[in-house]
């Protein structure tokens, strides 16, 4: 099922309308789950770190033992060749992403140079700026890399995702706040998390439980330049209910408010608020298409 409308594919070195298909019964990504993507944006006419998303793609696949084809550079001009085909102002989300075709080692591993590789366009708009979410939490955890490969944006990590998420909805609530094996706060089950406390931010040191996103770091960097201190640090599920503030970071939506951990409940507050104006002000001053 698509994600979005007025869907675009590039694929074997061309263009296509539609949402066609890619993959065959036999590829290894299909059966043995070796497919990685990542995910940009294009909003307001800009698509903030598009190439950072682009780069991110390659490293994945590398982690994941898929030889990537397509440099940055290459696949950055694919993408704005696509996202200028639609109407001024449209939001679209961007995906690039690889798969192994076939198999070595007894078919489990992913063989060399065989590499698929799709890049999908769908208009999906942005989330309500005002729009809220609610956490609870999850019998779930995040993954080592001893289990895992947490160090990429795999498919195969997704299915734990749906799972807290599930249980989240479930319960009444919004996404799940997860933790991971030794039980400190990681993220959410779709984005990073921030919190807000006498006026300084606080977020989940990147312990290699989860990745430490791109939209993570803009916010990061925008807040510090800002004069806003930020610590990345170990933090408590405890310290997340005490908090004054707490917003979700990610791709999809950049700044998601969050208004309640459980029983704890929080203003949609200044320091999201700013949040939020930082990043837009980055982007239309430097991301444009």
């Amino acid at each position: 099922m698509a994600f979005g409308t007025n869907i675009r594919t590039w694929f074997e070195g061309a263009w296509h309308e539609g949402d066609i298909p890619v993959m065959r019964a036999a590829d290894h990504g299909i059966w043995q789950g070796s497919s990685v993507f990542d995910g940009a944006r294009l909003f307001d006419g800009v698509a903030p770190d598009l190439e950072a998303h682009c780069a991110r793609v390659n490293r994945s696949a590398e982690a994941l033992m898929i030889t990537p084809t397509i440099d940055t550079a290459t696949m950055v001009e694919i993408a704005l060749e696509g996202l200028r085909k639609y109407e001024p102002g449209a939001a679209v989300y961007v995906r690039p992403m690889y798969w192994a075709l076939n198999g070595s080692e007894l078919g489990v591993a992913p063989a060399p140079g065989a590499t698929g590789f799709a890049l999908c366009l769908e208009q999906v708009a942005m989330p309500d700026p005002f729009a809220t979410t609610t956490l609870t939490t999850t019998q779930f955890r995040r993954p080592v890399l001893a289990d895992n490969v947490c160090n990429a944006k795999a498919g195969c990590l997704y299915p734990n995702n749906a799972r807290m998420l599930v249980e989240a909805r479930a319960k009444g609530f919004g996404n799940a706040l997860v933790q991971d094996a030794m039980g400190n706060v990681a993220e959410s089950a779709t984005a990073n998390v921030f919190i807000v406390k006498d006026g300084e931010l606080f977020t989940p040191i990147a312990n290699g439980t989860f990745l430490s996103g791109i939209t993570r770091a803009r916010h990061i960097a925008n807040l510090r330049a800002d004069g806003m201190r930020v610590h990345e640090c170990i933090l408590t599920l405890d310290d997340v209910r005490c908090a004054d503030e707490v917003f979700l970071s990610g791709n999809f939506a950049k700044v998601t408010p969050v208004a309640a951990f459980e029983d704890a409940r929080y203003p949609h507050g200044p320091v999201t608020r700013r949040v939020r104006e930082l990043y837009w002000d980055w982007a239309l001053t430097t991301a444009r298409i």
